[in-house]
């Protein structure tokens, strides 16, 4: 599979008003959150294992009836609206060839057979690099139908992050998907776990009546330490887009120059009973001891490659996108606000 040479730009079109009334449905403008990965050029790469050989037909049939039909950025391409002066992207909807998104790789038998688990590997880390044809939708499908360790066969999909978000596109796999059990219903999903702890409960205004002014200072107190922890995280937001930069390391790359090597991510299987385990003795998430465990694992490939000891001038800052939304009303499409994280590693 060789990498395409396509432009990582929208497509240039000019969209007539007249057209545009016509049928709303055909055009959508791109949300600022899909803007911003447009212009980072960020893409999905989410990995499936199958308990079954791969079914061409019944995959194929699937992504018509249910993403193509249902989902209508499936069948759109980014295109910029040149009938105004500022040409902002949008979402176009085209035709859709299902042969260019559907890829079934030719890979090295011996190198399948030696090792299927780094086959796979190799061939998703590939994937992360190459660009996309921004002439036709922005996603794609590839099979790679023989067994490994985990999975008879293993299903990749790569899209773009301008589509949706890890959330929203795991809800649309859902939504997707048939229960085995009634093949007209969408699988049952556990209901949202229900965070407990000190941690998680904001105390109560004590009540006026009481007449413990110390105790109501104190509730008064802690609203006016969070207005400055909020003042403070949007100011080191601004610093950082202006004129801050996290510290050398070994990940970051110099400006206009290559990196030497290829990077990329491996996976590793976790028992799932040890996570609950520990989300049942931490009293929290799965989410959350996900996140740690990966944490402390970059942490600990850090500090072992680099060598280095001092942990005090490493300090990382990213803005993360949260999902605002209650998860019964989570859709494809997102809404979210941001907010500042500063870590030491």
């Amino acid at each position: 599979m060789s990498a395409a040479t396509h432009s990582s730009r929208p497509l240039s079109v000019r969209v007539s008003r007249e057209k545009e009334c016509a049928d709303n449905s055909m055009v959508e403008p791109m949300s600022p959150t899909g803007r911003v990965m447009e212009e980072l050029g960020v893409c999905i790469v989410v990995v499936i294992g199958l308990g079954t050989p791969v079914n061409l037909p019944v995959f194929r049939a699937g992504i018509e009836t249910e993403l193509l039909t249902r989902f209508p950025r499936f069948r759109s391409i980014q295109v910029m609206d040149e009938s105004t002066n500022n040409g902002k992207p949008r979402w176009v909807q085209t035709p859709v060839n299902m042969d260019d998104h559907i890829v079934v790789p030719r890979l090295d038998p011996e190198a399948v057979a030696s090792d299927p688990e780094k086959a796979v590997e190799d061939y998703v880390a590939s994937l992360s690099l190459l660009p996309m044809d921004r002439r036709r939708p922005l996603w794609e499908f590839h099979f790679l139908d023989f067994p490994s360790s985990e999975a008879a066969s293993t299903v990749v999909l790569r899209l773009h992050h301008s589509i949706g978000d890890g959330t929203s596109i795991t809800t649309l796999l859902m939504a997707s998907s048939r229960s085995t059990a009634d093949p007209a219903r969408v699988p049952a999903m556990p209901p949202p776990p229900k965070r407990t702890g000190a941690i998680y409960q904001r105390e109560p205004r004590p009540p006026l009546s009481s007449g413990d002014y110390l105790a109501l200072l104190a509730w008064f107190w802690s609203y006016v330490v969070l207005a400055w922890h909020t003042l403070v995280d949007v100011a080191m937001i601004v610093a950082t887009i202006l004129f801050l930069s996290d510290p050398r390391t070994l990940f970051t790359r110099a400006d206009g120059v290559e990196p030497r090597a290829r990077k990329r991510f491996v996976h590793r299987s976790l028992s799932f009973d040890d996570v609950k385990l520990i989300k049942t003795a931490m009293n929290c998430t799965i989410n959350d001891v996900l996140a740690g465990v990966t944490s402390a694992a970059l942490s600990q490939y850090y500090f072992k490659k680099s060598g280095d000891t001092n942990m005090k001038r490493i300090c990382l800052r990213s803005l993360v996108l949260v999902d605002a939304r209650p998860v019964s009303t989570r859709q494809v499409r997102t809404s979210f606000f941001s907010y500042y994280i500063s870590t030491k590693c």
